[in-house]
C-alpha cells in the first residue's frame, strides 16, 4: 500500500509539473513581451501607439495603426469567406453524405488543415494572386468600382495581385477546414431523438437544420468560428507572402498593405533598437487580442 501511495503521489506530481509547465511557458512568454516593450512604452505610450498611422524609420517613429487593421481586416474578410463554405461542409458530413463517401471528405479536411502555412503562401503568390489580378479584380473594380461611398475601395487602378483581399482569400482556405471541423462536432452534438421527432413531425431535412440542429449548436459552432478567427489573426508566413507589405494609406482592398504579422517577418531581422521594441509592442498586442479572442471562444464552447 505505501508503495502504491508513492507511486500515486509521484504520478501527481508529473501530471502538475506538466499542466504547471504550460502555465509558466504562457507566464514567461507574456513576462518577455513586456520586458523588451518597455522602452516603447515609454517612448510612445499606449493610446499615441495604437492610433498613430507613423512607420518612419529615418525619424523613429512607429504606430500600430494600420498593421493592427490590416490583421483585423484580413482575418474578418477570412472568416466571412470560409465560415458559408465550412458550414455547408459540415451540414453535408453530417446529415446528408453518404456513407461510403464520408471517410474521404473528412479525411480530405484534415489534410488540408496539416498542409504548412509556407505552401499557402507560395500558392498563394504564384496561383491565386496572377488569377485575382487579371481575372478577378478588373470585373470586380467594374461593378464596384462607380458606386458611391464604397466605390473607391473597389478601384484597381494601378493594383496588383499582392494586396489584402489575396491576403484574406488565402487566411479563408487555411481556417476553412478548422471552421469545418469544429462545426461537424458541434453539429455531431445534437441528439439524435430530436432530429427524429422533427423528421416524424413532417419536417424536411432543410427545416430540421435550420429548427433543431442549427439552434442546439450554435454556440459550439459560434465558438469554432471565433477559435479559427484567432488563428488567422496571428498567420504569418502566408500572409508575408501575399499582402504586398507596404506601410501607406489603404486606398482600395487592392492595395498593398501590412499587418502585424508580416511587418514582423519582414523586418525583424534589420531592426534597429526602438524599432524592435515597437515590433515586441506589436507582438504583445497581437498575444493579447488572441488571448482576448481565445477566451471568447472557449466560453462560448462550454455553455454549449
Amino acid at each position: 500500500m505505501r508503495a502504491k501511495k508513492a507511486a500515486n503521489f509521484f504520478f501527481f506530481l508529473l501530471t502538475c509539473l506538466g499542466a504547471g509547465s504550460l502555465v509558466f511557458l504562457t507566464a514567461g512568454i507574456l513576462v518577455t513581451l513586456v520586458v523588451e516593450s518597455q522602452p516603447g512604452m515609454e517612448r510612445f505610450g499606449f493610446i499615441q501607439f495604437i492610433l498613430s498611422r507613423d512607420w518612419n524609420y529615418a525619424q523613429e517613429a512607429f504606430g500600430a495603426l494600420r498593421p493592427l487593421t490590416g490583421t483585423i481586416l484580413a482575418a474578418v474578410f477570412a472568416v466571412i469567406l470560409a465560415t458559408p463554405v465550412a458550414i455547408g461542409v459540415a451540414v453535408f458530413l453530417t446529415e446528408l453524405c453518404p456513407a461510403k463517401i464520408k471517410g474521404a471528405i473528412a479525411l480530405a479536411i484534415e489534410l488540408l488543415a496539416a498542409i504548412p502555412s509556407v505552401i499557402y503562401g507560395l500558392w498563394g503568390l504564384f496561383v491565386l494572386a496572377p488569377f485575382l489580378e487579371k481575372y478577378f479584380q478588373p470585373i470586380v473594380g467594374k461593378i464596384f468600382g462607380g458606386l458611391p461611398w464604397i466605390g473607391p475601395y473597389f478601384q484597381t487602378q494601378m493594383a496588383g495581385g499582392l494586396n489584402l483581399v489575396t491576403a484574406a482569400m488565402v487566411l479563408g482556405v487555411m481556417i476553412l477546414p478548422f471552421i469545418a471541423s469544429l462545426a461537424r462536432e458541434g453539429f455531431a452534438q445534437v441528439p439524435e431523438a430530436l432530429k427524429e421527432s422533427a423528421y416524424g413531425l413532417g419536417a424536411t431535412c432543410w427545416e430540421t437544420i435550420v429548427a433543431v440542429v442549427w439552434p442546439t449548436s450554435q454556440k459550439a459552432v459560434l465558438g469554432g468560428i471565433i477559435m479559427a478567427s484567432g488563428r488567422a489573426l496571428g498567420e504569418t508566413m502566408a500572409v508575408a507572402y501575399v499582402i504586398g507589405n507596404r506601410h501607406g494609406a489603404l486606398e482600395s482592398l487592392f492595395s498593398p498593405y501590412v499587418t502585424i504579422t508580416s511587418v514582423i517577418a519582414n523586418e525583424f531581422n534589420e531592426a534597429g533598437p526602438i524599432q524592435m521594441s515597437a515590433l515586441f509592442y506589436l507582438t504583445l498586442a497581437l498575444f493579447l487580442a488572441n488571448l482576448i479572442v481565445l477566451t471568447v471562444a472557449k466560453r462560448l464552447m462550454r455553455k454549449s
